[in-house]
């Protein structure tokens, strides 16, 4: 039987690298739009974030995103994020 290669991402704050399925993926379109990629296959420029809330907070305050994606984030953006983490701990 063939072993599954298991995809390996790094976190945009910690710098730690997590298997694909613990982070969670936001992107950058063409356009400029930044959202939260649940699925991890939109088209664009993608940034990989921990599911730990204190990465969240830290991501904010730091402006990496921001840095990363060379646009304003809005805070929504991480509202979403951190509604999605609740989402992902409650299944």
């Amino acid at each position: 039987m063939k072993i599954k290669k298991i995809p390996i991402r790094k976190c945009v704050v910690t710098k730690e690298r997590f298997p694909k399925k613990e982070l969670l993926r936001i992107v950058k379109t063409k356009e400029g739009k930044v959202f939260v990629d649940s699925t991890g296959k939109a088209n664009g420029r993608g940034a990989y974030i921990s599911l730990k809330k204190s990465t969240v907070t830290k991501a904010k305050k730091s402006k990496v995103l921001n840095r990363i994606f060379e646009t304003e984030i809005d805070e929504l953006i991480y509202d979403e994020i951190l509604e999605y983490i609740e989402k992902a701990k409650d299944s």
